[in-house]
């Protein structure tokens, strides 16, 4: 194959995206953009599959192209745009918005959000670095480059990050204690407190997470975000419902027999 590939089949489509199997044999390939082809969702499966506010890609096009659709409080017209982790999207004519975060099943949730909620949004930070010049910039998990925030950032770290100017308004160290949520790997979508985490150079890093009902996990430290400061304060940004705790089976099973009766 010479160049990018242009195609995605139906079948290698990341699963939570929930396509089925049938009813094409392709699937919307993501553009390129700020976040990963497997961890990123199209806009048309957004607003086609989990909003239903169209009924085809066609129909989506006339959505976007209309310029109804803001992602970070910017205007995409791209239908096959990669919205992923923490993005907002907005559409003014509804008054709604929407944050794209996981459920503890892994998949992107319909989680609407207040308006004032919509005005930030949550990056980690993955790089830190001197430029040129001497110029201090911090690279965060959504491809954004921003120059000159407060020397006490470190690499995962969180940036709460104002829309509307780009800046950073806050941040949250990364610490035992702290509020994460889980973003890759098996315990995807899981929320907790940060107990510990042991060094291997070399190798991946591992943190240890108890969640809320007190159950322990462990991931590698690349698949944590962290979300608050831990301790009685609230996380800085609204949680799915079940708020990343995960049930087994068994648990699922008798809250759907509960709430049936």
């Amino acid at each position: 194959g010479r160049g990018p590939k242009k195609h995605l089949k139906r079948l290698n489509a990341p699963k939570h995206w929930m396509l089925d199997k049938l009813t094409g044999r392709y699937a919307p390939r993501p553009s390129a953009g700020p976040h990963k082809l497997r961890e990123s969702i199209p806009l048309v499966i957004f607003l086609r599959n989990r909003l239903r506010y169209a009924l085809t890609y066609n129909e989506v096009k006339m959505i976007l192209k209309d310029r109804q659709i803001l992602v970070d409080n910017k205007v995409k017209t791209d239908v096959t745009y990669p919205a992923g982790f923490q993005d907002v999207i907005s559409i003014p004519k509804t008054g709604e918005h929407f944050r794209l975060i996981f459920d503890v099943k892994g998949r992107y949730t319909v989680l609407r959000i207040k308006e004032s909620e919509a005005k930030f949004k949550l990056g980690k930070v993955k790089r830190q670095e001197l430029g040129h010049g001497g110029v201090p910039y911090i690279v965060t998990h959504d491809g954004r480059t921003i120059r000159y925030t407060d020397p006490h950032v470190r690499v995962n770290d969180t940036v709460k990050i104002n829309l509307e100017t780009g800046k950073v308004d806050a941040f949250i160290k990364f610490d035992t204690g702290v509020q994460v949520m889980v973003t890759g790997g098996r315990n995807m979508g899981r929320v907790g407190t940060l107990v510990s985490r042991d060094r291997h150079p070399g190798s991946f890093d591992i943190v240890h997470v108890k969640d809320r009902m007190g159950q322990e996990f462990a991931t590698r430290l690349q698949n944590v975000f962290v979300i608050g400061q831990g301790g009685t304060s609230k996380p800085w940004i609204t949680l799915p419902k079940g708020k990343g705790v995960k049930l087994s089976i068994a648990e699922e099973r008798d809250r759907r027999f509960k709430a049936k009766n």
